[in-house]
């Protein structure tokens, strides 16, 4: 439980950082800002210019620590902006500066972010040390996102809000520990043997975490994670974990801020703009079509102000017991494995929530090597020994032969798509058979949600695989500004499209269970010449699996809301392949070559036989303790 007394037992901290530096800095105050410690100084200079000193102050503390400059010594914001212009090269093109004056902070936003930076970070040193503000260097959306430049206005508006918030949280992280190394506790709140509301709380004496918080869409009866359990009290809730942006595993995080929680949110950049895109959606739709909004605009506007974004690879204190590190999955942008060093050392718990142990167009393969490892917690979907995917090189081959075939017929095809991480993947595997010639040159047409989730994708290039990084960065090359990718505005260009010459339609939901995919499939479906590809799972009771299955007729609204019986008449093709799950074999040559070695194993995020088959194959193969958890059941790791 976390305690309130933080001044008495936080004052060794201060001391040993006011002792540490010379009298000369002129230290006005050290602050708690959530995970960091913050030196504001008179003379930053001083600290700047001996940059050794601060980090072998932070390597000795284990605690990360940034130099601020006390407000009274910093230029004005014009004088700033002036300066920050002439040391930056133009060719950085920087499209606004703004000014955190709470923390010291000069926003600059630039399509060339690295030129801002400079070589090792030259131009950020020498902006410090011109006008004595801290630079925050953000890339500008090569295609303009609203929502990006609202979160970001969120940020900045309410800095002062978030500021005090980070205070209170770094009072919390930096407290003493009371007991070392005690008893650590595991529950299942959701997404154990079953898939879908994600959510597990990890207990020690001194601290709570919830480790995803997610919703399911399709199951009412299962629609929560069981945060009415015994164990759980909002009040002494210390930190959240989120792994990615999938409603699965995010969709309830602004419940919490609505019951009155304020601690922190720990998750990738990425992630933080693509789960903002997916809640609000969420919200969306359930108030379209009458069902509950368990929470509101304003509590997704809470959770973006109490965020702490961070990067692959960053240690951070989130406890005075625990210290998080986040590591790529390789299942969508910005996703992560969650690695947990608990009490000094003594207990290392990873979490690999959704996970790709296999390379896609997209996305870097999934880290596997840890620094130390106790117990694993993998995901199932795909535990089951049919669960087998093909070769890439074939999926590729296959899904070009069905484009190809249609358009030589005078057809379009419809591909129903995830908006974020499928549609991406699909985008960049076109457009690679284009630019080798494998398929025509035709419009694509990108619909509901893909657009603005590929905004955010070509905000974050430095978060992509390797291949499209070389392409972006090096040769200038953005693939997902291809100019065949064209965006659909208006629900009036649909007829208009359908009508027009050959093309790919890539539209949101990928089930066809709502969204614009059902009124181009209405459109399409009578005539022969069109396909309608599937590219990920068809869930049980949708249209997408009856039409899967072979129906062909299908009832279906019209623009004016009145019932029709639409012949399918077009070709159905399901091209498997391309998720961004592993398969069974990937998730156990995955266990095989993490290192350390796990001393046990829990699965979840699957369906109960695939939970329980993939942890007595685990057991039978490796013979490690292996277990599959129930939803409300509890383990103690130590």
């Amino acid at each position: 439980m976390a305690s309130n007394n933080y001044d008495d037992n936080n004052m060794d901290i201060r001391d040993i950082v006011k002792a540490a530096l010379p009298r000369s800095a002129s230290i006005s105050s050290v602050e708690y800002e959530g995970p960091e410690i913050a030196i504001y100084s008179k003379a930053p200079k001083i600290l700047l210019d001996d940059g050794d000193k601060i980090k072998a102050l932070a390597r000795k503390m284990r605690k990360r620590i940034v130099v601020r400059s006390s407000p009274e010594v910093r230029l004005p914001h014009d004088e700033t902006e002036r300066l920050v212009k002439e040391l930056v090269p133009e060719d950085a093109t920087i499209t606004s500066i703004d000014f955190d004056d709470s923390r010291g902070e000069v926003i600059i936003e630039a399509q060339k972010p690295g030129l801002v930076i400079g070589r090792s970070g030259t131009t950020l040193r020498e902006i410090t040390r011109q006008t004595l503000w801290r630079p925050n260097v953000m890339r500008t959306p090569p295609i303009e996102s609203l929502l990006i430049k609202q979160i970001r206005h969120i940020i900045q508006s309410e800095a002062a809000k978030r500021n005090r918030a980070f205070r209170e949280i770094g009072r919390r992280i930096h407290r003493r520990a009371m007991i070392e190394n005690g008893w650590i506790r595991l529950v299942a709140f959701g997404g154990f043997k079953e898939v879908g509301r994600q959510s597990m709380f990890l207990q020690t004496p001194e601290t709570n975490i919830l480790i995803d918080c997610g919703v399911n869409v399709g199951t009412p009866s299962k629609a929560f994670p069981r945060l009415d359990m015994p164990e759980f009290n909002i009040e002494q809730l210390d930190a959240v974990i989120i792994t990615h942006a999938h409603l699965d595993h995010c969709g309830m995080v602004p419940f919490l801020y609505k019951y009155g929680y304020r601690g922190p949110v720990y998750m990738t950049a990425p992630t933080l703009n693509l789960a903002t895109l997916l809640q609000l959606d969420y919200l969306e739709v359930a108030e379209r079509e009458g069902k509950l909004r368990p929470y509101r605009e304003r509590d997704v506007k809470e959770a973006i102000i109490h965020t702490i974004p961070l990067n692959y690879g960053e240690v951070t204190d989130i406890a005075p017991d625990v210290r998080l590190t986040l590591h790529n999955a390789g299942h969508i942008l910005g996703s992560a494995i969650i690695h947990l060093h608990i009490g000094d050392g003594q207990y290392n718990l990873a979490y690999t929530g959704d996970f790709k142990f296999g390379r896609t167009r997209l996305l870097e393969p999934a880290t596997f090597t840890f620094p130390r490892l106790e117990t694993l917690i993998v995901e199932s979907t795909y535990g089951h020994p049919t669960d087998k995917m093909p070769p890439r090189q074939e999926v590729e081959k296959r899904f070009a032969s069905v484009v190809k075939r249609t358009i030589e017929r005078g057809g379009k095809v419809l591909i129903p798509v995830l908006a974020v991480g499928r549609a991406q993947e699909i985008m960049l595997v076109i457009e690679d058979l284009v630019s080798k010639g494998r398929i025509p040159r035709i419009p694509v047409y990108l619909e509901g949600m893909i657009a603005q989730a590929t905004a955010i994708h070509t905000t974050h290039p430095e978060a992509l695989s390797k291949k499209i990084r070389e392409m972006i960065f090096h040769q200038g090359v953005n693939p997902f500004l291809n100019d065949i990718f064209v965006q659909v505005d208006n629900p009036e260009q649909r007829e208009e499209i359908i009508e027009g010459e050959p093309a790919i339609i890539m539209a949101t939901s990928g089930m066809l269970a709502g969204g614009p995919s059902v009124d181009y499939f209405r459109l399409l479906a009578p005539d022969s010449k069109n396909t309608v590809c599937f590219v990920s799972y068809q869930g049980e009771g949708t249209l997408g699996r009856r039409i899967q299955k072979g129906w062909k007729e299908a009832q279906m609204r019209n623009r004016e809301g009145q019932k029709q019986i639409i012949p399918v008449n077009l070709q159905v093709e399901t091209v498997e392949g391309f998720s961004g799950h592993s398969d069974r074999k990937q998730i156990l040559n995955f266990i095989k070559r993490v290192n350390p070695i796990p001393e046990k194993v829990l699965t979840c995020h699957g369906e109960a036989s695939k939970c329980i088959n993939l942890a007595s194959t685990i057991h039978k193969s490796m013979n490690i303790d292996t277990k599959a958890l129930s939803v409300t059941e509890t383990i103690k790791l130590r």
